[in-house]
C-alpha cells in the first residue's frame, strides 16, 4: 500500500511538471486550443455518455487537464463541426466509436448530427498541414491513415502488461520498464512501417479461452501506444481510455497529456521508426478482422 501511494505521489508530481512550468508563464503564452470528438455509431462508451447537458466523465478530466496545461478544450458530439473553421484549433483529439461509413450515418446512439464525407477529408487534410491528431481508444477508427494502425476487435476486460519501449517520450516518466492495467484492450494490426512504438502490449498471461479473447489475444506483442507523423501533422495513439478508474490513474493521464504535448508541438521528442525492433512478429495474428 505504502509502495502504490509512493508512485501515485512520484506519478502526479511528474504529471505536473509536464503540464505546467509556473502559472504566471501559462497566463503568457497563446493558449492552445484543441477540439475533442466523441460521436458514438457502433457503442457508447461509458466514459463518454453525457446525461444532459452535462459533458461526459471522459471529457471532464480533459477539461480539467487542459486547464491546468493551459489548453482550452472544446468537447462536441456533432459531426457538422468539421464542415466550420478548422484553423481556430491546434491538435484534434478523437474518442469516436465507428469507422467512417458508420460515422457517416445520421443515426448515433448520442442522437447527434453526422460527420460527412467533406468534413472527415477536411480534417485529414487539416491534420496533414500540420494540425495534430490524438487518438483514444476506438477513436482510432477516425482517421485510420493518419494513426497508422487498425482495430480488429476486443476481449473481455483483464490484466493486461504494457511493456514501455520509449521511456525518454514525454509522459514515461516514472512508467518503469513495465506496468500493468485493468482495461478493455483492443486488438489492433495493420500498422504503419513508420510508427514509433511507446508501449507493447505483452498478452502472455492473458485468457484465451473464450473465442473472443483467443481470437484477440493469442498473438505476438503488438503496440497499444505510438506516434507518428502523418505528412506534416503530428500524430499519437493509446489503446487505453475504456474505464473511468484508468482515466483517473495519474499514469494513464501523464501518458496521455504526455502525447498530447507533443502532438501540439510543446515538447520534442526522437521518433525514429521502431516496429521491426520491438515489435517485430506484431502483424502475426491468424485471424481475419470481423466486419465492421
Amino acid at each position: 500500500m505504502e509502495r502504490r501511494k509512493a508512485l501515485e505521489l512520484l506519478l502526479a508530481s511528474s504529471l505536473g511538471l509536464l503540464l505546467s512550468k509556473d502559472s504566471r508563464a501559462a497566463e503568457q503564452k497563446n493558449r492552445h486550443r484543441i477540439l475533442f470528438f466523441s460521436r458514438s455509431v457502433l457503442f457508447e462508451h461509458p466514459v463518454i455518455k453525457r446525461k444532459g447537458d452535462q459533458l461526459s466523465f471522459a471529457e471532464k478530466i480533459l477539461c480539467d487537464l487542459g486547464k491546468t496545461a493551459g489548453i482550452e478544450v472544446e468537447c462536441t458530439k456533432n459531426g457538422e463541426v468539421f464542415l466550420g473553421d478548422l484553423d481556430k484549433y491546434d491538435t484534434f483529439v478523437s474518442y469516436t466509436c465507428g469507422n467512417p461509413d458508420h460515422l457517416a450515418k445520421a443515426d448515433s446512439l448520442d442522437h447527434t448530427p453526422p460527420l460527412t464525407r467533406e468534413g472527415r477529408e477536411r480534417l485529414l487534410r487539416a491534420v496533414a498541414a500540420g494540425k495534430g491528431f490524438v487518438a483514444i481508444h476506438p477513436g482510432v477508427w477516425l482517421l485510420p491513415e493518419a494513426a497508422g494502425g487498425d482495430c480488429i476487435g476486443h476481449g473481455s476486460q483483464q490484466l493486461a502488461t504494457m511493456r514501455v519501449t520509449s521511456p525518454a517520450f514525454p509522459g514515461m516518466g516514472g512508467a518503469g520498464n513495465s506496468f500493468s492495467l485493468m482495461e478493455e484492450w483492443f486488438s489492433l494490426h495493420k500498422f504503419a512501417k513508420d510508427i514509433h512504438v511507446i508501449l507493447v502490449q505483452d498478452c502472455q498471461g492473458m485468457d484465451t479461452k473464450t473465442a473472443a479473447n483467443k481470437r484477440c489475444y493469442d498473438r505476438p506483442p503488438f503496440p497499444a501506444t505510438w506516434c507518428r507523423m502523418y505528412e506534416k501533422g503530428r500524430v499519437f495513439y493509446t489503446s487505453m481510455g475504456h474505464r473511468e478508474d484508468v482515466w483517473t490513474n495519474p499514469l494513464f493521464q501523464q501518458i496521455l497529456m504526455g502525447g498530447l504535448s507533443w502532438a501540439l508541438g510543446d515538447v520534442k521528442a526522437e521518433i525514429p521508426p521502431n516496429l521491426e525492433q520491438v515489435a517485430p512478429e506484431a502483424e502475426k495474428t491468424g485471424l481475419s478482422p470481423s466486419p465492421k
